[in-house]
C-alpha cells in the first residue's frame, strides 16, 4: 500500500512542479532546452524537417493553448461554427502552427534567446513574457508570449513577434476566407495548405 502511495506521489511531483513554474522561467527552459538540441543534433542543422516537426510537437507545442488560440484567431465567426467544425479549425490551424515554428527552428544558426524577468503575484491568471531573439550581425526580434494559468500550468494563447500578433494576423486572413465560403471554407483552405508539400516533413 505504501509502495503505491509512495509511486503515485514520485508521479505527481513533475506535474506540481510544472503547475507552479513561472511563466518567465518556463519560456527560459524550453528555449534552452530547444537550442541544446539543436546544437547537439547535426540532421536538425542540416534541415531534417522530420526531426525538427518532432522537436516542434515534443518541446514547443504542449505550452500552447491552441483552442483559444484557434478560437482568437477565428474571432467573431467562431460562434457561427458547430462542434465538428471547430474540431476541424483547432485541428488544422495546430497543424498550420506546427508547420510555422518548424520552420523558424529549421533556421536556427547560433542566435541566443534573451527572457526577460516577469513580475506575477500568485492570484494572477494572465501574463505576458517578454523576450528577445539576439542574432549577430542585426537587431534583437523582440517576441512576447501572452500566456494563460491552467490547471496544468502556464499556456501561450498568443505570439507577438516584433509588434505583429499572430494571433490579429491570422484573423484578418480568417475573416475574408470565411466571407467568401463560409467555415467550411475556412476549414477546406486550411486543409489544402497543410496538405501541401512543404508540409510533408523530409526524413
Amino acid at each position: 500500500m505504501y509502495r503505491i502511495l509512495a509511486t503515485l506521489l514520485a508521479a505527481l511531483i513533475p506535474a506540481i512542479a510544472a503547475a507552479e513554474e513561472s511563466p518567465d522561467a518556463l519560456v527560459k527552459r524550453t528555449a534552452d532546452e530547444i537550442i541544446a538540441i539543436i546544437k547537439a543534433d547535426k540532421d536538425i542543422q542540416n534541415g531534417n524537417s522530420a526531426k525538427v516537426f518532432e522537436l516542434a510537437e515534443q518541446k514547443v507545442l504542449p505550452h500552447f493553448d491552441f483552442e483559444r488560440m484557434t478560437r482568437l484567431a477565428v474571432g467573431r465567426n467562431w460562434g457561427q461554427a458547430n462542434d465538428e467544425q471547430k474540431q476541424s479549425l483547432v485541428k488544422e490551424f495546430r497543424t498550420l502552427l506546427v508547420r510555422t515554428y518548424s520552420s523558424s527552428l529549421s533556421q536556427y544558426r547560433n542566435q541566443t534567446i534573451d527572457v526577460k524577468p516577469t513580475k506575477v503575484a500568485p492570484a494572477d491568471k494572465e501574463a505576458t513574457v517578454r523576450s528577445a531573439v539576439i542574432q549577430q550581425g542585426g537587431p534583437p526580434i523582440p517576441i512576447d508570449y501572452t500566456m494563460e494559468k491552467a490547471d496544468s500550468g502556464w499556456k501561450v494563447y498568443d505570439v507577438v513577434i516584433d509588434g505583429a500578433s499572430l494571433v490579429t494576423t491570422y484573423r484578418g486572413t480568417f475573416n475574408d476566407q470565411v466571407q467568401k465560403g463560409g467555415i467550411d471554407g475556412l476549414v477546406k483552405t486550411l486543409q489544402e495548405r497543410n496538405r501541401s508539400p512543404a508540409a510533408a516533413p523530409k526524413k
